[in-house]
């Protein structure tokens, strides 16, 4: 069956519309078929030439459930539903179609805070650490008030997306024929998290492109965290 994702937030500026390119993008050198669906209507829709998945255009109420009722049709596909900042209502429309909820945040207080709310809005949510600082110091400092801000949300942390250029390649109208290797595979870690999140190992991926229903699975991924050290805890089923 079809699963469908979607990246919201009430905080505008934590790379929503990135990472949901990102994760469509690893989804894609692992083999899954996904489809980025633009919700944000202050956004101009994307060419899916070069891609290696599909686009869609669901500014409006009308397109957005005729594009979701038509994945939850398509076998083995995943629709990543790229949200916009500042639309509480939006969100919860976005929240109300999907499996799960990404909740991208920076390392700033005031993402911080804002997540913090999101998480207790939304049950089924997963915050996503994005933009994070790659320097060692910054990156210790990041982790820390992670760790003191969202320490009761240990378990619905995902490991953080660093900051990244190359990133913005996937956001230019149409892509280049060829892509840094370090961008590819931050989306393939990405999208391995997410994965295991949605109980859908490699091997799965395999047996849909073939056609298969998917039965055999692989290992677990590794655990969705941060930090293991830190911030180790149970995945919610």
């Amino acid at each position: 069956m079809s699963r469908i994702i979607c990246v919201i937030g009430n905080k505008g500026g934590t790379g929503k519309t990135t990472l949901s390119h990102m994760l469509c993008q690893g989804f894609g050198l692992l083999g899954q078929r996904s489809a980025c669906v633009l919700t944000d209507s202050a956004r101009e829709p994307l060419s899916p030439d070069g891609r290696r998945y599909v686009t869609a255009d669901a500014r409006t109420p009308e397109a957005l459930h005729k594009v979701v009722g038509k994945l939850r049709t398509m076998q083995g596909w995943i629709g990543v539903l790229d949200g916009g900042g500042n639309r509480a209502d939006v969100d919860r429309t976005l929240d109300s179609l999907c499996d799960i909820v990404l909740l991208p945040f920076r390392d700033s207080h005031e993402d911080l805070r804002t997540v913090l709310r999101d998480l207790e809005t939304f049950p089924h949510a997963y915050a996503l650490p994005s933009q994070w600082p790659t320097n060692a110091w910054q990156r210790d400092a990041a982790d820390r008030n992670v760790a003191q801000l969202l320490g009761d949300y240990k378990d619905r942390l995902l490991h953080p997306v660093a900051s990244l250029s190359a990133s913005k390649l996937l956001l230019q109208k149409q892509i280049p024929d060829s892509l840094p290797s370090n961008l590819g595979n931050a989306c393939r870690g990405l999208a391995r998290q997410v994965l295991e999140i949605l109980e859908i190992g490699e091997t799965d991926v395999d047996a849909d492109r073939r056609g298969a229903a998917g039965t055999s699975r692989t290992q677990p991924l590794a655990p969705p965290t941060v930090m293991p050290d830190t911030y180790a805890g149970t995945r919610p089923h």
